[in-house]
């Protein structure tokens, strides 16, 4: 399109809000973000994984846990709480960029606020019940650690939507 037509076209729509949208949130912005996403994920799965910790710790699901968290009898490796990092950083570059796709349909919603808490919910429905879910159906843990992930899957999900909103 030339300049002209972008112009004309804007002159009867409007802007767009995915275009100014793009312009907020940068790469450098969404990698930053993500990393403040990750370390907060972090904290909140630390602290559930305390007040948890009797699962964890009872021989019966001893053979649950991947190798990579439990090689052998004991606290995990270090690598399991980089490969945590890591996997929590591209989740949250996923977050980011999924916003970003549907924060035209969140036009209609008052503030940043109620938009990210509007996005967390859907996060939360699409990503972390149906896993929830499928844990329940195919591994051998107890309802109630399930629960508590559930919960604190909805916390991380609403934050997370929350600060994407904000900032990006």
């Amino acid at each position: 399109m030339t300049g002209k037509k972008i112009k004309r076209k804007m002159e009867k729509t409007g802007p767009l809000p995915a275009r100014t949208g793009i312009i907020r949130c940068s790469i450098i912005k969404a990698i930053l973000m993500a990393a403040l996403l990750t370390i907060i994920g972090f904290v909140i799965h630390t602290v559930a994984a305390i007040m948890t910790m009797d699962y964890y710790m009872d021989p019966a699901y001893f053979e649950v846990w991947s190798k990579v968290m439990m090689p052998e009898v004991g606290p995990p490796p270090v690598e399991f709480t980089y490969l945590s990092l890591a996997f929590g950083f591209i989740t949250a570059l996923i977050y980011v960029w999924a916003y970003k796709t549907v924060e035209p349909a969140l036009s209609g919603f008052d503030g940043w606020f109620r938009k990210g808490l509007l996005f967390g919910a859907l996060l939360f429905l699409i990503g972390t019940v149906p896993g929830s879910l499928s844990l329940y159906l195919l591994i051998n843990l107890p309802a109630a650690l399930i629960a508590w992930w559930t919960v604190s899957g909805l916390v991380i999900a609403l934050i997370d939507g929350a600060i994407i909103a904000r900032f990006c």
